[in-house]
């Protein structure tokens, strides 16, 4: 997320095309109103989050007069029309800043889809284009990490259904999805903000991005837990007839940890674990002073992972819970982290349901799956113009394109509230301010508003209507409920 150059130039962290539009207004337009939301798509909610990155990152960073030079340089060389008076005006006139004012709901909080979660207007007349000139950065600063927030937070949902079935020790909870998805991601940016959003449900992060974000951005103190982990390399480097060896050798080195994980599918997966973590190493996993995760990374996850947790089971024993549910011992666990997906968790629930074996006994890892393999129509999340102002009149505005109906915009100034236990976005003018739960974050230059990672988490547990995630653990809960 650091300032470099070309790239963190406001003016031209756009698409080329809005250069243009400023002239493409009504003559006495003064005001210009807009909004963002999910259009709904295939999750029932969204969880907001990332907003006030994007603000310190590029907002509270006024342009200057060589930003303007670079930025004209740039997009006359592409043929696009450049009006230097507008930005030498915004320098002028308010010190580099953005004349805009943006309020948006609190971070962290879990809403359904089409519901307004940010709105901004001009604060100076004379630059009305501005609400929509930055549409580009800023609607990307905010489907991404809400995105993913909302990927993460229904995954946590998916194992508290599970939990809840299954074992006596919901505490658990924050611990169970662990991010892998650094390397899956197209950029560092990505892995920040992704990262960071996965942090609001879960403890658990091998995404140092999103740690250094969180922290940055919203002064996170310790969000997350990691621990001695192998990989493929490391091993292969023993040779075959040496794996007992390289995994001795592990156990040994990180036995002051507190915990290692063990990969077992290196050469052959079912023999890793019967015949040397049950056979050559048993004793010294039993005595290992924390735990000691047998980590599958090929094959079917929702197969390989009951398969394990019963091979396991067969090695070390199990206890049964008040639930009448298998638990492996302390010391051991699968650790999941392949073909784990916000689509395959429920139904490796499931099949771990399905033979009496506890939620507990497996921990999971999502990599691509969590920060990668979503687009902005996932959501379909939106940024349209809902209000102007032109010669002291304000109208209400919107698109209704014909053969699209979720691409039905709303009008006027909108506001968000709670109605009859939901969330619902009414016309501002309706609703006294203080019903408002819009909250205004930013305006010319000024963070009005710092949300600490603390209360992000805090919102985002609060407790919700179950419609909010009831789609998503329908199918889990009915086979949960078939196997009574």
């Amino acid at each position: 997320m650091g300032r470099s150059s070309a790239f963190d130039n406001i003016i031209i962290n756009t698409d080329n095309y809005k250069h243009c539009h400023y002239s493409l207004y009504p003559p006495g337009t003064e005001y210009v109103s807009s909004y963002i939301e999910s259009r709904g798509g295939e999750f029932p909610s969204t969880m907001f989050v990332g907003l006030q990155a994007f603000i310190r990152e590029y907002l509270m960073h006024p342009i200057t007069l060589e930003d303007i030079d670079e930025a004209e340089f740039i997009v006359r060389e592409q043929g696009m029309h450049f009006n230097r008076d507008n930005w030498m005006g915004i320098l002028n006139d308010h010190g580099g800043f953005l004349p805009v004012e943006i309020e948006a709901v609190p971070e962290g909080t879990v809403l359904p889809p089409r519901n307004v979660l940010v709105q901004l207007i001009n604060t100076d007349p004379k630059y009305f284009w501005v609400t929509s000139f930055f549409e580009t950065a800023l609607l990307r600063a905010v489907w991404y990490p809400t995105t993913i927030g909302s990927i993460s937070w229904l995954s946590k949902q998916v194992i508290r259904e599970a939990l809840d079935k299954t074992s006596d020790n919901p505490q658990l909870l924050r611990y169970m999805l662990h991010d892998y998805g650094a390397r899956g991601v197209s950029s560092q940016q990505s892995a920040s903000l992704g990262g960071l959003a996965h942090l609001v449900n879960f403890d658990q992060s091998d995404t140092v991005p999103g740690i250094l974000a969180a922290k940055k951005y919203y002064n996170a103190q310790k969000v997350s837990n990691s621990g001695p982990n192998s990989e493929h390399a490391g091993f292969c480097a023993w040779g075959q007839e040496h794996e007992a060896a390289a995994m001795k050798n592990m156990l040994e080195t990180y036995k002051d940890n507190g915990v290692v994980l063990l990969l077992t599918d290196t050469y052959d997966h079912e023999h890793a674990v019967k015949h040397i973590i049950g056979g050559e190493l048993k004793e010294m996993v039993e005595n290992f002073p924390g735990l000691v995760g047998i980590r599958p990374d090929s094959g079917d996850v929702v197969q390989v992972t009951s398969d394990t947790t019963e091979w396991l089971m067969d090695i070390f024993g199990y206890t049964t819970n008040s639930k009448g549910y298998k638990v492996l011992p302390n010391f051991v666990r699968v650790v999941q982290g392949d073909g784990v997906t916000f689509y395959s968790l429920p139904e490796v629930y499931m099949e771990m349901e399905r033979r009496g074996l506890s939620t507990e006994n497996a921990v999971f890892g999502m990599g691509g799956g969590l920060l990668q393999h979503h687009n902005r129509d996932t959501m379909n999340f939106g940024q349209k113009a809902s209000s102007v102002r032109i010669n002291g009149e304000w109208r209400d505005i919107a698109k209704s394109p014909t053969g699209s109906e979720f691409k039905v915009s709303k009008k006027g100034r909108l506001a968000l509230v709670h109605k009859d236990g939901e969330c619902a976005t009414v016309l501002r003018d309706s609703v006294a301010p203080e019903e408002n739960l819009l909250k205004p974050v930013f305006r010319n230059g000024q963070l009005l508003k710092k949300w600490d990672f603390t209360e992000l988490i805090e919102r985002s547990e609060q407790p919700v209507p179950e419609s909010y995630y009831l789609d998503i653990v329908a199918k889990m809960r009915e086979s949960f409920n078939r196997a009574k």
